[in-house]
């Protein structure tokens, strides 16, 4: 939730939290799912305390990844999302210089 901070931080961390929200919806997608309805379910799911549910593309269904022994290393992820992070600064840093010429 952004409740409590103060002006473009609530709008920095609404957009960035958005962004994040298109990787299950760009896999449910590609695994042949609706992803509307898998996104509205995880989110439900998560919204409960169930914060180990996940996409089952086997089943297409949402289930508990770890019951399944699903885990991803958090050095994989943490790294991504800097090289993401990294990647829209740098774009935004170079759109301020484009649009100062």
């Amino acid at each position: 939730t952004t409740r409590g901070l103060p002006g473009q931080k609530q709008f920095c961390v609404k957009a960035f939290a958005d962004a994040l929200e298109v990787i299950p919806y760009t896999l449910a997608e590609n695994a042949g799912l609706n992803p509307i309805n898998i996104v509205t379910e995880l989110r439900r799911q998560h919204a409960l305390g169930n914060h180990n549910m996940g996409i089952n593309v086997k089943t297409g269904q949402i289930s508990d990844l770890a019951e399944e022994n699903v885990f991803q290393p958090l050095l994989v992820s943490s790294s991504a999302l800097a090289l993401a992070s990294e990647t829209v600064r740098l774009i935004l840093k170079i759109d301020d210089l484009v649009g100062a010429i």
